[in-house]
């Protein structure tokens, strides 16, 4: 029998995550996808904190256009913030996710603004 599309993506998650952690000088850059909304985080996994977030439904980000617009409005934020918060390389986690669409438009986002894979 098949996976379903979350059982499916979570065992991506997992296999993903087994070879993916986030330090304090190249944390983890965690997307969540959902329907309507797209999040980003930074993640220290050694502390078990999250340095940074954003969101699509952030104040300062302008939900005009399409979906994938709004997640490169969020990859620039989330590079901007990193940036004051002193990170310029990540690890990018696409939460199981396919590197497609919105997920690779939040990447290009936050490679413009600044930071590096």
């Amino acid at each position: 029998m098949a996976f379903s599309k979350t059982n499916r993506r979570l065992k991506i998650r997992k296999r993903i995550r087994k070879n993916l952690a986030g330090t304090a000088n190249k944390p983890r850059l965690a997307v969540f996808r959902s329907n309507k909304e797209i999040y980003a985080q930074l993640i220290n996994d050694v502390e078990g904190a999250t340095i940074v977030a954003v969101s699509s439904r952030d104040k300062e980000i302008d939900n005009t256009g399409s979906k994938s617009e709004i997640a490169a409005k969020v990859g620039k934020a989330i590079a901007e913030k990193a940036k004051a918060a002193g990170v310029e390389t990540v690890s990018f986690d696409r939460g199981g996710y396919l590197y497609h669409g919105r997920v690779k438009s939040l990447a290009d986002g936050a490679r413009e603004g600044g930071l590096k894979f």
